[in-house]
């Protein structure tokens, strides 16, 4: 059987009910870039791709073992016991598929128990079902998750040239014609970023050398997080721990900017309060600006690759769509760290972009 025709016959296995030992009714599938995602009942599995890129690699069973192994690992960290374990998918020698069952390991999975999805913070946020009180507890788990965490030990110089590298690498991508994105848009971005670096090297540097960088989650978004007792965060970033080596103001400046996008930036204004008081933080608000910057620019470069996978019509305007409003974002951002109102992003007419002075100074989180 070759590798194709195996993976397919194992996802074939998990998409039905009978491969379960507690019987749910039906099994809803998710497919992302890096793995299938089984929703069973109250159970969830997910199965990672055989597959390598330049920042992961899943193309071994070994490997594979190992990243499952890891991810429960890491987000037991902040999810407790939602991740439940590592299950062995296997296969006897008729040729039939198992959870844990007597024959040969082919693949491993990660087993969690479902949450609650009227509970996640994006849910919860678009039907304004949540205020500043239900996110306190939120902000402080978290605050103590940063003042717990072991520091990273990154030479300042590194860190700077890490940053330096991520605005190239995120720009590489957003810059190709092929995306049909604002030139001046992606163009100012860049150039503001590589700015800010220039210009508050000694602060970004700062950073490193008093110990300010930890070992996170790496990928602190809304629907990330579940507003339970005590409220929980899954889906870190397991598959690459330099992606996890960040500073929290970074990380929590991200949630912050998702939060925003969402109308309920008043989340970001209380964990980072909270964040700032647990962990004596006193950094100064730019800091701020230039992380939410380059998260925006990040995830516009993230949003625009889906056109790779996407390239129906309604998708490829979608996700256009998405690049754009990060891009936008990116802009603000920057332009509160240098406290001016600096360069925006309009519709012209024909429906592009063009670059513009002009704009309202924006330090909030």
């Amino acid at each position: 059987m070759n590798a194709v025709v195996e993976t397919a016959a194992k996802v074939a296995f998990l998409s039905r009910p009978g491969a379960y030992p507690h019987g749910p009714e039906r099994v809803e599938v998710i497919e992302t870039h890096m793995s299938w995602v089984f929703l069973a009942g109250p159970e969830v599995y997910k199965l990672k791709k055989p597959v390598r890129t330049g920042f992961l690699d899943f193309s071994t069973l070994a490997l594979r073992r190992h990243f499952c192994e890891e991810e429960v690992r890491l987000n037991r960290r902040l999810a407790g016991d939602v991740y439940r374990g590592v299950v062995a998918l296997t296969c006897d020698t008729g040729g039939d598929l198992a959870l844990d069952g007597p024959g040969r390991p082919v693949d491993w999975l990660v087993h969690s128990r479902r949450l609650p999805h009227e509970r996640m913070l994006d849910a919860c946020l678009r039907r304004g079902a949540v205020g500043p009180a239900e996110v306190e507890p939120l902000g402080r788990r978290l605050a103590a998750f940063y003042r717990e965490a072991p520091r990273v030990r990154l030479a300042p110089g590194e860190y700077r040239r890490r940053l330096e590298e991520a605005v190239a690498v995120n720009h590489g991508l957003l810059a190709q014609p092929r995306f049909g994105l604002s030139r001046d848009a992606v163009a100012a971005v860049r150039t503001g970023l590589e700015a800010f670096i220039a210009e508050h090297a000694a602060l970004l540097e700062s950073r490193a050398a008093s110990g300010r960088i930890v070992e996170g989650h790496g990928d602190l978004r809304p629907e990330h997080v579940c507003l339970v007792d005590p409220p929980v965060v899954i889906d870190c970033l397991e598959f690459n721990r330099r992606f996890r080596e960040l500073d929290p103001l970074d990380e929590l400046g991200f949630l912050a900017l998702e939060c925003r996008r969402l109308g309920a930036a008043f989340v970001g204004e209380v964990v980072l309060g909270l964040y700032r008081e647990r962990c004596a933080d006193d950094a100064p608000p730019v800091l701020l600006d230039f992380y939410q910057a380059l998260r925006a620019q990040l995830r516009a470069r993230l949003c625009i690759a889906h056109l790779d996978d996407h390239p129906a019509p309604p998708r490829v305007a979608h996700w256009r769509e998405q690049a754009e409003d990060y891009l936008r974002h990116a802009l603000a951002a920057l332009a509160s760290a240098r406290g001016t109102a600096g360069v925006g992003v309009r519709k012209t007419d024909d429906g592009g972009q063009k670059t513009e002075r002009g704009g309202r100074k924006n330090r909030g989180a």
